[in-house]
């Protein structure tokens, strides 16, 4: 069967003696900084009198509400029966293990917090946020296909690959399907919306569309990603991502529907 040869990239990126940086961190890193200059300049845009200086302190909080998020989401989503047995492993968090539903409602969770204490509008901001959002998360696929985890199912298409920790078989490379549909096409499409329409006067429209894109988006590539080992497959043949996806879809189309149309 033919196959594409997996690229060998190191999945450290920096290394100084004990000190190693690796591509997955930066990820993280890089997203928030181009995430937060994004997002200022969507702030001045706003009607809802959201300064720039709310964006910069709320980075903190974002950053909080993802490694948190994202880490509990995954102990409760994907293992919670191994840290039940093994709490203090919830802290290795070098060692792997990160959900993206967690980490967005962890973020959620923190714009609230942050919009009520500054008495600002809780979804005007997440509007400005989730128009950043796909920054992160195409940089964030890209660090895993490097780590050559997350990786597809079997395939038969020219572009499988034989991932190092995915078995002889040529697999779907599904972190780069996801790096487009997540990351470039949602960053389009809102961007579009954000600067071609009047849609940030559209309270909760930029939001519904991430909702809806960004579910649509992963039920779709779990049909070609590998399904954990530990959970298989779940109600109906569906993944823990699809599950996990669909309330986001709904969520989204009532945004959507509620959304008041421009003046």
């Amino acid at each position: 069967m033919f196959a594409l040869a997996f690229p060998a990239i190191d999945p450290i990126a920096i290394a100084i003696g004990p000190i190693a940086i690796r591509w997955y961190s930066l990820a993280y890193v890089v997203g928030i900084l181009l995430g937060w200059r994004y997002m200022l300049r969507l702030a001045r845009r706003s009607p809802a009198k959201i300064e720039t200086a709310h964006i910069d302190d709320l980075i903190v909080w974002a950053t909080l509400g993802i490694i948190l998020g994202g880490r509990i989401g995954y102990t409760m989503f994907y293992r919670p029966g191994y840290f039940l047995d093994h709490p203090l492993e919830i802290l290795a968090m070098w060692r792997g293990g990160m959900s993206f539903h967690g980490g967005l409602l962890g973020v959620l969770i923190a714009i609230f917090l942050f919009a009520r204490k500054r008495k600002i509008s809780f979804v005007a901001l997440g509007d400005i946020v989730v128009c950043a959002a796909p920054i992160g998360l195409f940089l964030g696929r890209i660090a895993n296909f490097i780590n050559g985890e997350l990786f597809g199912r079997v395939g038969d298409v020219w572009w499988a690959m034989v991932f190092p920790h995915g078995g002889p078989l040529p697999r779907h490379p599904s972190q780069l399907y996801e790096a487009v549909l997540e990351g470039l096409v949602l960053f389009a499409v809102l961007a579009w919306l954000a600067f071609g329409t009047r849609s940030l006067e559209r309270t909760g429209l930029l939001g519904g569309t991430f909702f809806v894109g960004y579910g649509i988006a992963r039920i779709i590539v779990e049909m070609f990603r590998e399904p954990d080992a530990h959970l298989g497959f779940l109600a109906a043949g569906a993944t823990m991502g699809q599950l996990l996806s669909l309330p986001l879809v709904l969520v989204g189309a009532w945004l959507i529907y509620r959304t008041p149309r421009a003046p």
